[in-house]
């Protein structure tokens, strides 16, 4: 019982914002955790600092955006043209360039609105040379979009998830580890 309570103390301390911060930048680059996990704790412990927790998340989902696109992007001519000769072909990358031309916005949607892993889309966005300006555009707007939406949810219901954090604090923290853990194992896999 005191591990949640110092947690939540923690989760409300000065310093949260700025962990949150960077823990988002570093999601949106290498991390495969959800910012969501980044975000719920401090808006539980304090409802007040869900609009800044709100603008942090997206701030450095978007920086940590910029760096994931641009890593994609400068990778292309070292490695990427390794990586497709090796494990693809010319012709399969040709196809995936005509998908992210043709499907362009959907994938930006998918990647930005749901969890779908946003820095892997990211990465391929710049390999493959997209817009980088209407990628970071409109993927901004739905990250903001998607963190305004849990933002207000858990401002809103923000009694009743502080009452479910203390009493299930445990099972939560175990499933949480689990799904991270098979999380981790999926990726290897692909």
């Amino acid at each position: 019982m005191k591990l949640q309570y110092y947690l939540l103390n923690k989760a409300d301390s000065k310093g949260a914002l700025w962990a949150i911060f960077l823990l988002t930048v570093c999601e949106s680059i290498f991390l495969f955790v959800p910012p969501e996990v980044f975000m719920t704790p401090t808006v539980v412990a304090n409802k007040k600092k869900a609009v800044p927790v709100v603008l942090v998340t997206a701030l450095g989902s978007l920086i940590g955006g910029i760096i994931a696109y641009f890593i994609g992007f400068w990778i292309f001519e070292t490695m990427g043209r390794w990586l497709i000769g090796t494990f693809s072909s010319w012709e399969q990358f040709e196809i995936a360039q005509a998908l992210f031309a043709r499907h362009g916005l959907f994938i930006i949607f998918l990647a930005a609105f749901t969890p779908v892993p946003y820095k892997l889309l990211t990465l391929c966005a710049g390999f493959l040379g997209f817009n980088p300006v209407l990628y970071l555009g409109v993927s901004a707007i739905f990250r903001t979009l998607r963190f305004a939406i849990l933002g207000f949810l858990l401002w809103r219901f923000q009694e009743h998830a502080n009452a479910i954090v203390k009493k299930f604090f445990w099972p939560l923290t175990l499933l949480a580890i689990v799904v991270a853990g098979l999380g981790i194992i999926m990726m290897g896999w692909m």
